[in-house]
């Protein structure tokens, strides 16, 4: 196609290799990405009758479940209650859960889109991600309380500080997952149908209806490569004060994945990112 010298045009162009993000783009679109995160936060619930309750009785109804199996095995700490104890598991975890499904699903669900307008690509799968804080939020007002309700059996400490950077690191790890899985989903939808059964499994190797008190001290740091065990346990250290002290052996290694993996997720979506309207 000729272009006409004297008409200002502008020529939108794929870069090559592998790019990590290109926040100034974002930062450009941002009233996009906010506006996509409202519609999520909004479009899930419509037509609902009990709306934003669902937040409430997904992660609640779950620890029911777990209190009735597991609350008389001793799987978790003494001298706290286990409703208290799963209930601070499940709701970073419940975040995680819906933020990789509906991330890694994003592409395909939005693969109408990526022919008819150009924006960052990054804000399809990062949009659930953001979306889900709603819920989190919302739980998180549950969990305060039953930390009210149980006031007695656990005094809150300093670890209430490292609160921010436990969901900053939640929404990084959950993000670094759900670019990597929406790029491949994209090509292969196989990766669809396997997420749900993936996630399952990542439930029951994650701490949640068990401490990793009974994790030996040696094999302790290998385990905190599978960055959600320590997030988990974080919480529980913020929220409840078990253990006494941040599991630190856990979320250092599990911070340095979760890094690895938003970093990488990142390139590897930039560069799968050219080919995305010729498969969707």
């Amino acid at each position: 196609m000729d272009i006409n010298p004297k008409v200002p045009h502008v020529v939108i162009e794929p870069k090559k290799g592998w790019q990590i993000i290109n926040f100034k783009e974002l930062r450009e679109y941002r009233d996009l990405f906010k506006l996509m995160v409202l519609r999520d936060i909004t479009v899930q619930y419509k037509q609902t009758i009990l709306g934003f309750a669902w937040a409430i009785i997904n992660p609640v109804s779950t620890m029911i479940i777990f209190s009735v199996i597991f609350g008389h095995r001793g799987l978790g700490p003494l001298g706290i209650p286990y409703k208290l104890f799963s209930f601070a598991a499940l709701v970073p975890w419940t975040y995680f859960n819906q933020a990789v499904v509906n991330s890694t699903n994003s592409l395909i669900t939005q693969s109408s889109i990526l022919t008819k307008v150009y924006f960052p690509r990054l804000i399809i799968p990062l949009t659930p991600v953001f979306a889900k804080l709603a819920d989190f939020g919302i739980a998180m007002v549950i969990m305060v309380m039953f930390m009210i309700y149980y006031h007695n059996d656990f005094t809150l400490n300093a670890n209430i500080l490292y609160f921010p950077f436990l969901t900053i690191l939640m929404i990084i790890t959950a993000s670094g997952i759900g670019m990597w899985l929406s790029a491949l989903a994209i090509q292969y939808r196989d990766v669809k149908f396997a997420i749900t059964f993936v996630i399952q499994l990542m439930m029951y190797a994650a701490p949640i209806i068990w401490s990793t008190e009974k994790i030996s001290h040696e094999y302790r740091m290998l385990y905190g490569l599978y960055p959600v065990a320590g997030i988990i346990e974080g919480f529980r250290a913020c929220l409840i004060g078990n253990p006494a002290q941040m599991p630190w052996d856990l979320l250092i290694p599990g911070t340095i994945v979760s890094i690895i993996i938003f970093i990488s997720g990142a390139m590897y979506f930039r560069r799968m990112e050219k080919v995305f309207a010729d498969v969707a």
